[in-house]
C-alpha cells in the first residue's frame, strides 16, 4: 500500500512552475536561457509599500493576527471594492489569505462535495482544475476558442450547467490569454446565471488594473447586482502592485461562505504574514499613480511581442486586452521537424524543442486546456523580449 495519499492521483504539478524551474536549472548549468514562463512583474515593489512593511517591523507588528486579516486591511479592502467596483461589503464579508491562490482554494475546500461540478472556461489558469479536483469536485472545462477571443459564450455556459454545477470560475483579464470581458459580454453570461440560482460565481480579478487601450474593467457582481449574494470576488496585490512574493490575496463574499473559509484557513496556515498585511494596507490606501505608468510599459511590450510573433512562420498571435500574457497558436508548426530531428506533434514538443534549441522557456497551451499554443509572459525587460522573439522567429524559420 502506498504511503502517499490517493488525493495526489487527482492533481498534476503546476506546468508554469515546472517550466520556470527547468529554465533555472539550465541557467545554473551555464545555458543562456530567457524565461518567459512566470507571471511576475519585473518592476520592484513601490518604495512606499516597502517602507510600510519596515515601519510595521519597527513598531513590533510581528505577532499573530486574526486568522483572515487585520481589521485595518479589511477596511482598506472594503474601501477598494466600494471605490473601484461599486461593491459594498462589511468586515465579516471580507477574507485575506496567503495569496489569491489560497483564497480560491479555501472557497473550494469549504464548499465542494464529491460529485459537485465546477465550470472552468478554457484556456484556464493551470491551478483551477487541480484545486477543484483536490477539493473533491469535478472540473468541467468549456473550450473557448480564439474565434471568440477565448471568451465563454452564453450558449456554451447554458449547455455546461447541470443540477450538479456548484460554481463557475471566471478570470478577466485572463491568465493565460490576456483576454478580458466587456460589460456587455459579462451581462449575457450573468443573464444565463440568473436562470440557475444553484450556481455560484467565483471571479478571479487579480489582473483588474492591467488593461490597455481604454478598456473598462467590470466584475460580475457589479454588472448584475442580483448575483451579489452568490458571488465570491477574488483579488489581491500581487500583480498590479508588484508584490508577488508578499503573498496577500483577498476576497469579498457572503458572510456564511467567508466564515467557512476562515475555518479552513484556521486549521491550515492561519493568518497571512502580519508584515505583508500592513504593506497591503499601504498598497490599497496609498498612491496609485505607478499603476498607469507600469501599464504603459506593459502595453509597449505587448505590442512588440504580438508584432514580432506574428512575423514568425507558423505562429498566429492575437492581441489581448489585458494582463501580461499572449497566447499564440503554433498550429502552423505541427507536423514540421525541428533542427534536432524531432517531429513536432504537440505544443509540448514545440516548447521543449524551443527551450533546447534556442534557450527560450514558454509554457505549452495544453497545460491551460487548449492547444496547440503556448503562453508567453511579457512581464520582463524589453531587451529580453526582443531577443526571445528573434529566437522564436529563428526557431520557426528553421523548421522543415
Amino acid at each position: 500500500m502506498s504511503f502517499l495519499s490517493a488525493a495526489l492521483d487527482r492533481v498534476k504539478p503546476s506546468a508554469t512552475i515546472a517550466v520556470t524551474d527547468k529554465a533555472r536549472q539550465l541557467k545554473a548549468a551555464g545555458r543562456n536561457v530567457i524565461g518567459l514562463g512566470a507571471g511576475e512583474p519585473d518592476f520592484d515593489t513601490p518604495a512606499n509599500i516597502k517602507l510600510a512593511a519596515i515601519h510595521a517591523i519597527e513598531a513590533g507588528k510581528t505577532k499573530y493576527t486574526a486568522v483572515d486579516g487585520i481589521p485595518e486591511l479589511k477596511e482598506a479592502i472594503i474601501a477598494k471594492f466600494q471605490r473601484e467596483n461599486g461593491l459594498t461589503y462589511k468586515p465579516n464579508q471580507i477574507t485575506v489569505g496567503t495569496g489569491g491562490k489560497q483564497v480560491l482554494y479555501n472557497a473550494l475546500m469549504a464548499t465542494l462535495n464529491p460529485g459537485d461540478e465546477v465550470i472552468i472556461p478554457a484556456p484556464y489558469w493551470v491551478s483551477y482544475p487541480e484545486m477543484v479536483a483536490l477539493a473533491g469536485g469535478t472540473p468541467v472545462p468549456v473550450v473557448c476558442t480564439a474565434e471568440f477571443g477565448f471568451k465563454l459564450q452564453p450558449a456554451a455556459l447554458e449547455a455546461a450547467i447541470t443540477p450538479k454545477t456548484k460554481w463557475i470560475i471566471l478570470c478577466s483579464p485572463s491568465n493565460p490569454t490576456g483576454s478580458a470581458y466587456t460589460r456587455a459580454e459579462l451581462k449575457v453570461l450573468t443573464d444565463v446565471l440568473m436562470k440557475h440560482p444553484h450556481v455560484w460565481v467565483m471571479t478571479d480579478d487579480m489582473y483588474e488594473h492591467l488593461v490597455y487601450d481604454d478598456f473598462e474593467f467590470t466584475t460580475p457582481a457589479q454588472v448584475e447586482p442580483k448575483l451579489f449574494d452568490r458571488t465570491l470576488t477574488v483579488n489581491g496585490v500581487s500583480k498590479a502592485y508588484c508584490m508577488t512574493g508578499w503573498r496577500i490575496g483577498y476576497a469579498g463574499g457572503p458572510q456564511q461562505l467567508i466564515s467557512a473559509m476562515a475555518t479552513i484557513q484556521s486549521q491550515s496556515t492561519s493568518n497571512p504574514s502580519s508584515i505583508a498585511q500592513w504593506a497591503a494596507v499601504e498598497a490599497l490606501n496609498g498612491p496609485q499613480d505607478f499603476i498607469p505608468a507600469n501599464n504603459a510599459v506593459f502595453k509597449e511590450r505587448r505590442d512588440l511581442v504580438v508584432a514580432m510573433l506574428n512575423q514568425a512562420s507558423g505562429i498566429d498571435c492575437p492581441r489581448p486586452e489585458g494582463a501580461f500574457y499572449v497566447y499564440p497558436s503554433c498550429a502552423g508548426t505541427m507536423g514540421k521537424t525541428a533542427p534536432s530531428g524531432k517531429k513536432l506533434a504537440t505544443d509540448e514538443d514545440f516548447v521543449t524543442e524551443l527551450l533546447e534549441t534556442e534557450g527560450v522557456a514558454v509554457v505549452q497551451g495544453s497545460a491551460f486546456g487548449l492547444g496547440p499554443a503556448f503562453r508567453i509572459s511579457y512581464a520582463t525587460k524589453t531587451s529580453d523580449l526582443e531577443e526571445a522573439c528573434r529566437r522564436i522567429q529563428r526557431f520557426c524559420g528553421n523548421l522543415r
